[in-house]
């Protein structure tokens, strides 16, 4: 289990993996990262809860291993459910954690905290030398997010040889916090519970665990690795994440091509790439009559495609959505989010009927078609930790407007790519705004615009092949010096 040079092992573990189960970037990550790496040609697993969706695949899947109730943790089965794109999705199967109604943290019996543990804690048990199923160790354990994040810390108590772990931070705002009072029934050992340990604000914090035992942490975007180290962005990690800064780094996520590509797609009435842009025009005028906009080419059609939440920005939307009707543009909307932004939304596209459509939930055809179909594409967030629609909007030659913040500011630049603005405000917004549309009334310069995009190379190729060196990094450097902050024999004391 440490082999720096050559093809590795790899187990990744998390709560999310398209098409199955998916709430948001995490769940396309997931499945694009893992195969990207076996592309490289490392032997990859995936380890995924076996959720009510996943039963077709569970039933007609082969059992690895099985074991009964030990301790806190149900009995349960380790089912091989196949192959998908080079990867092998491996289910953690058991009903009495996951086989529920609803998505996969909808928390209606109060047990999130043992679900979870409990997936993470399978995960640290393949990853060492007593795994349950012996036959393939892996050399290294990922993780995603605070779902699977007590993995790390799971490892430094379990015993023998062990893998190497990293976390991947995808939105520091989800942290898993749950009472104090559960560290026993989890079996974590009551020398962690302080501050400088995994205790968070007088709670356990499972992306705490995994921020502190991890051999190496990651996220998804080098601007914001940067961000999450203050205040305004650290979400109360930022101190914590200070001390681990020298095991920090931003990886980029990538755009799966085998599904966001506008020359192979197949959701588009009519594909196109850099050289046949007019094409482009078709799926406007297709989304247009869908949408109940205006039929016409004349109009700017600007898009937007995700939460519906503050965070998002689109609070700053609702603000400059008259004066953007005003300038003879138009507006289509596809999301879910809070109550209130839905109903703003919804009160602008009755104001201003075939200039401004929303349509509320989740439709993943109608999310390519507007991402082919509008000219430009909205991406006010006050804070993205990567951002994948931009990434997407490049790729299809519709120009992204975004804020300044985590990996849109990596990835779209101030005339050349698109249009950046600075502060969170509808002036800015607006400001932005005025410079693509006077843009857009400049043919020349607007294709250039969408040729510069669609000529960025953002697919999964580069970013797997720096996370498959980050992993021999990590496996090399084990053996000189000791990655955790927190292991048995250097705990820190109470504070």
């Amino acid at each position: 289990m440490s082999r720096a040079d050559g093809p590795l092992r790899i187990l990744h573990a998390t709560p999310e993996c398209a098409p199955w189960v998916k709430t948001g970037g995490l769940g396309d990550v997931s499945a694009a990262l893992p195969g990207a790496l076996a592309r490289l040609g490392h032997d990859v697993k995936l380890l995924l809860p076996a959720y009510p969706a996943l039963r077709p695949l569970l039933e007609a899947g082969r059992p690895l291993a099985e074991w009964s109730a030990h301790g806190p943790w149900p009995g349960g089965r380790l089912v091989h459910a196949g192959r998908h794109r080079g990867v092998d999705l491996l289910l953690h199967d058991c009903p009495a954690l996951f086989d529920r109604p609803g998505g996969p943290y909808e928390d209606a019996q109060g047990d999130n905290a043992r679900r979870f543990a409990a997936f993470a804690h399978l995960a640290a048990r393949l990853a060492t030398a007593g795994s349950p199923w012996p036959a393939w160790q892996p050399d290294l354990l990922h993780v995603h997010d605070w779902p699977a994040a007590l993995a790390p810390a799971y490892l430094q108590r379990l015993p023998g040889p062990r893998a190497a772990s990293v976390l991947t931070i995808h939105n520091l705002a989800f942290q898993g916090n749950f009472p104090l009072h559960l560290a026993h029934e989890l079996e974590l050992p009551g020398e962690w519970l302080h501050p400088e340990g995994i205790e968070f604000w007088h709670q356990v914090s499972f992306l705490k665990a995994g921020v502190q035992f991890a051999d190496a942490l990651t996220t998804v975007s080098p601007n914001y690795a940067r961000e999450i180290l203050g205040t305004a962005h650290g979400c109360g990690f930022d101190g914590i994440l200070r001390r681990r800064a020298h095991r920090l780094v931003g990886i980029l996520n990538g755009v799966d091509r085998e599904l966001w590509n506008p020359a192979t797609d197949p959701h588009l009435p009519a594909r196109y790439d850099a050289r046949a842009l007019p094409r482009k025009a078709v799926n406007k005028r297709v989304l247009q009559d869908r949408l109940g906009l205006e039929q016409s080419g004349a109009p700017m059609l600007f898009g937007l495609v995700g939460r519906l939440t503050h965070q998002k920005g689109i609070d700053l939307v609702v603000a400059v959505t008259p004066w953007l009707v005003e300038q003879g543009a138009q507006l289509a909307v596809l999301g879910q989010g809070e109550p209130a932004l839905e109903a703003a939304l919804q009160a602008l596209a009755e104001r201003h009927r075939g200039r401004v459509a929303v349509r509320l939930g989740f439709d993943e055809p109608l999310a390519h078609l507007i991402e082919a179909g509008c000219d430009a594409f909205l991406m006010p967030s006050r804070f993205e930790p990567c951002g994948l629609n931009q990434l997407y909007s490049l790729a299809y030659g519709t120009v992204p407007i975004v804020r300044a913040t985590g990996g849109l500011a990596d990835t779209v630049q101030e005339g050349h790519t698109g249009f950046v603005f600075d502060d969170p405000e509808p002036a800015a917004l607006q400001s932005a705004l005025e410079r693509a549309l006077a843009a857009y009334r400049q043919p020349v310069a607007w294709r250039a615009l969408q040729q510069a995009g669609m000529g960025q190379d953002h697919g999964w190729e580069a970013s797997a092949a720096r996370y498959a060196a980050l992993y021999g990094d990590v496996l090399a450097r084990r053996g000189a010096d000791a990655f955790c902050s927190l292991c048995h024999s250097n705990l820190p004391p109470r504070a």
